[in-house]
């Protein structure tokens, strides 16, 4: 009779360093869908809050730029209101030089104990004189509607 050795399994392979490896990229995959989730959530929220202040400050320098005074003063908040009349208002704006061309450079919303405020910061060129000037405009926010605060 002849002896055939029994046949032993030999080691198993370690495969440890292979499954760190997948669950390290999976959590990595997962952490950037996550992360690019609340990076879109975030740009839309600002971009909501941002953009109507952006339209009423562009309104309100449209008109006054293209002489439509009254459309200028109706957009103004009513605390400049109550202490200029539209008449007042007018006779100023017709007085200053003429802003040739402007570009609102930034725009900061805020809301502090519910009062709902913001600043446009405006760069503009006067039509005589060509010359640049800043100005930061503030404008609050009055029956869901922003308003030019100066």
């Amino acid at each position: 009779m002849t002896y055939e050795p029994m046949m032993v399994p030999g080691p198993r392979p370690n495969r440890t360093l292979r499954t760190v490896l997948i669950v390290v990229g999976a959590l990595l995959a997962v952490c950037c869908v996550v992360g690019t989730c609340v990076g879109l959530w975030l740009y839309r929220s600002v971009k909501d809050s941002v953009e109507p202040v952006r339209a009423a400050t562009t309104a309100f320098l449209d008109d006054v730029q293209s002489g439509n005074y009254p459309g200028a003063y109706a957009q103004l908040c009513d605390r400049v209101r109550d202490t200029m009349t539209q008449e007042d208002f007018a006779r100023v704006q017709g007085a200053q030089l003429k802003v040739r061309s402007y570009e609102i450079t930034g725009v900061n919303v805020s809301n502090y104990n519910g009062r709902v405020t913001a600043t446009a910061h405006v760069e503009a060129v006067q039509e005589v004189t060509g010359a640049q000037f800043s100005q930061v405009m503030t404008l609050v926010k009055e029956n869901d509607e922003w308003r030019v605060c100066r």
